[in-house]
């Protein structure tokens, strides 16, 4: 990986959307097609779950050490649901983004709003995924056959909620072909990582192309 950070700072990319509108099915087609690409590890007060590993799914925390961490700044942002804490470690966020890893978050519009407030905005990138319709986006929830049509009216409104927030985010994408939208999501990774100040050694790079010329006619 150290040969991606001699030209480029990864970056930090957020991916927001309702539930049902495919962010999880893009996430994890980015994840399986790009190796300078991970996910963003949350760190939680909860208990982990059977199968799930501390560094891996989460980092689990005692509720002390997840106010410390508060205290001296070491979370990007972070949010208590349920009587449980998450949230986003700020330091191996960084040194992935100086290796030149992008990271990918799924967090909901305030998670987002966080992170753009933080001292490392520069790095950041949002996208927001829309269904084609409300309609689609309720035949996609009862297509999963996972939930009840009490949790799917539930999520139903959830999801006006977070639409509302849409106009916050860099980039949105509509989500009515996948395979399209993916293409999409593709072409603005390309072009956020070819901007001049995510290449912090592009410039002795310059240079050197600069000098070569003069140095070949004194040569």
């Amino acid at each position: 990986m150290k040969e991606i950070s001699n030209f480029r700072r990864g970056l930090m990319l957020v991916m927001s959307s309702p539930s049902g509108a495919g962010k999880s099915t893009l996430t994890r087609m980015l994840l399986s097609e790009d190796v300078q690409m991970k996910m963003s590890v949350s760190a939680t007060t909860r208990e982990p779950r059977p199968g799930e590993e501390d560094g891996e799914d989460y980092y689990f925390l005692s509720r002390k050490d997840f106010d410390n961490m508060i205290d001296n700044q070491g979370f990007l942002e972070h949010a208590t649901v349920f009587e449980n804490s998450y949230g986003t470690p700020r330091r191996p966020v960084e040194e992935a983004l100086e290796d030149g890893l992008d990271i990918i978050f799924d967090i909901d519009w305030q998670g987002t709003q966080q992170l753009a407030q933080s001292p490392m905005n520069a790095d950041l990138v949002t996208v927001f995924i829309l269904p084609p319709s409300v309609l689609e986006l309720e035949n996609r929830l009862r297509n999963r056959a996972q939930d009840s049509e009490e949790i799917i009216q539930k999520r139903m409104a959830e999801a006006e909620s977070e639409i509302s927030h849409w106009a916050e985010y860099d980039y949105v994408l509509v989500n009515d072909d996948l395979q399209d939208t993916y293409k999409q999501l593709r072409n603005i990774l390309h072009v956020e990582r070819a901007k001049r100040f995510r290449q912090p050694k592009l410039m002795p790079f310059v240079r050197k192309l600069m000098n070569e010329r003069k140095e070949k006619a004194e040569g």
